[in-house]
């Protein structure tokens, strides 16, 4: 298990730490000891996931665990899951991995009782680094059910998400679960452009929100508008078969 002090030192004092550089060395270690690490990885919506899977199932199995309450309205939420499913299942088919995917259930209440205190905090400050911890928090407890041998979180491509605070939140999640942290910064190595480019070839929707209600409105979306059009799209999509793609224990 890597620890955040052992990755304070691999850099000068007062250096920035480069959280991609940290990725390729745990890559070099796997590489020299001719393993195959299974990686579950939360993610937020399929964008995110785009160059994440692309890059990582080159030297890992991947398991994508949708898990995000923080999503408002209802019927977001749903879509935001049927498209990453199904950019999962076009992955697969294209590519020729198997990457398998769970989803979790909607529990806004939950994710509202530990932010609700925060909900005047600007877009990037302390209700979202809440928001990060609980959904790492999630997905290492799931990671360490299901027996994987490390979780991580795909967020680290978006150029709005601040990569340190994710990572440094990750390594003290893990000590609470018997599971280890994958540090990483996806957005490096051009990885938020491929993201954008992978979404294009895909036909991936992208949001115009993170998804936070309380971010929503200091944005200005129009959220009759958001679930209007997701309603429409979970209603013709609501029974697509994504069966192959399932993890199973």
């Amino acid at each position: 298990m890597l620890e955040y002090n052992e990755v304070v030192k691999m850099f000068q004092e007062g250096q920035k730490i480069n959280y991609d550089e940290v990725l390729q060395k745990v890559i070099k270690q796997w590489d020299e000891a001719s393993t195959r690490p299974r990686i579950m990885f939360h993610s937020c919506c399929a964008p995110c996931s785009t160059y994440t899977l692309e890059y990582m199932t080159q030297y890992a199995d991947v398991t994508i665990y949708y898990d995000n309450p923080n999503i408002h309205p209802r019927m977001e939420f749903e879509r935001r899951k049927l498209v990453q499913a199904k950019f999962i299942q076009d992955f697969n088919e294209k590519t020729g991995n198997n990457v398998t995917f769970i989803a979790a259930e909607y529990e806004p209440a939950k994710w509202l009782s530990v932010v609700r205190d925060l909900k005047n905090e600007p877009e990037g400050g302390a209700r979202c680094i809440l928001c990060y911890n609980y959904r790492l928090e999630r997905v290492a407890k799931k990671a360490q059910e299901y027996g994987f041998d490390y979780f991580g979180s795909a967020l680290t491509i978006s150029p709005h998400k601040d990569a340190r605070t994710i990572n440094k939140l990750g390594f003290d999640v893990q000590h609470m679960y018997d599971v280890s942290y994958l540090p990483s910064d996806f957005k490096k190595r051009s990885g938020y452009k491929r993201s954008v480019e992978m979404s294009a070839e895909y036909n991936v929707y992208r949001q115009c929100y993170c998804g936070c209600l309380f971010a929503a409105r200091q944005q200005g979306v129009d959220l009759k508008q958001i679930n209007k059009d997701a309603r429409e799209y979970v209603n013709e999509h609501q029974d697509d078969d994504y069966s192959g793609i399932m993890y199973n224990q």
